[in-house]
């Protein structure tokens, strides 16, 4: 009853207290949005421009990224920068992390932003894993993990002492209570589940993924933090069918309202004390879900994990 109550207040949320005026001046800050050239990523990166921010647009396509830096100028009058990264694939996400390190020293938010959603069940990464868990949860880790050491850095020297990693989940994490591990390469245990089964689990997946970061390097200077941007127009939907979207059409949001979780985790005062906290609509700081809290959960998929990038 507990979990039916909390989805409906994240459907159905009461008007956000929170805007994107009450983002303090981000002048010196280093900032990388995954998936920011399009959608909600976008919208992130055009109010962190506004702010003053360094940002960079980490994403796959050139061409897309590139009119969306394009449209941003025309929209904040400040340049954004493009890091080639695909997430579907692990060499790309080390390539991504060295180009970074090439160019800038310090890091002080990470936006985990980027992600996919139930496309068909057949594709998978470049490694060959679930095409939904291995972009929006193992290829944000091992991106995360890459750059960990100049997010540490950056917090011992940052203005509030903090580097932050802000990790986009969905409500749809209310619905799985633990991993299949089975399922997360190519297989029969995959092929048998559907996709929006296997969106959940990966969704489950960057809660579990938020709260074991939090608790690893919190002591250190790192906020991390899980957040439902909530359900937003927006071009993650491209893989639903017609009737699909005709269903959730009544209760979607402009995309804009989606940027208000992250940009309040990763760029405010009350931000700092949100490490291993939830993030839901709009601005609303709660606990996360018992399971996705569970250290053994999250100690099981940090180990495959790391087994999993060892030799990229």
């Amino acid at each position: 009853m507990g979990a039916t109550l909390s989805l409906m207040g994240q459907v159905f949320p009461p008007a956000s207290k929170f805007s994107v005026n009450d983002i303090p001046d981000l002048t010196g800050r280093v900032i990388i949005v995954t998936g920011a050239n399009t959608g909600l990523g976008k919208e992130t990166a055009k109010a962190l421009l506004v702010h003053n921010a360094k940002v960079y647009i980490a994403a796959r396509s050139k061409d897309k990224a590139e009119q969306a830096i394009q449209d941003l100028k025309q929209e904040t009058g400040k340049q954004a920068h493009f890091l080639k990264l695909d997430l579907a694939d692990l060499k790309s996400v080390k390539a991504a992390a060295e180009e970074f390190h090439s160019k800038e020293t310090q890091l002080h938010i990470l936006f985990n932003n980027g992600g996919v959603m139930v496309p068909p069940v057949k594709d998978v990464t470049a490694q060959g894993y679930d095409l939904q868990f291995g972009t929006n949860v193992l290829g944000h880790f091992y991106f995360t993990k890459l750059l960990l050491p100049t997010l540490l850095a950056t917090a011992k020297t940052s203005p509030d002492g903090t580097a932050r990693v802000v990790s986009t989940a969905s409500s749809a994490e209310v619905f799985l209570s633990t991993i299949d591990f089975n399922s997360l390469k190519d297989g029969p245990a995959r092929r048998n589940k559907y996709s929006s089964t296997l969106y959940a689990q990966s969704k489950f997946g960057n809660v579990v993924l938020s709260n074991e970061l939090a608790r690893r390097y919190g002591s250190e200077g790192l906020v991390s933090t899980a957040i439902n941007p909530g359900n937003l127009q927006s071009d993650l939907q491209r893989h639903l069918s017609f009737f699909e979207w005709l269903f959730i059409r009544p209760i979607l949001y402009p995309t804009p309202f989606g940027a208000l979780n992250q940009l309040y985790a990763g760029t405010t005062a009350p931000g700092k004390e949100v490490n291993g906290k939830y993030v839901v609509p709009w601005a609303r700081v709660i606990e996360t879900s018992a399971p996705t809290k569970d250290p053994k959960i999250g100690q099981e998929l940090w180990k495959w994990m790391e087994e999993q990038v060892e030799n990229v």
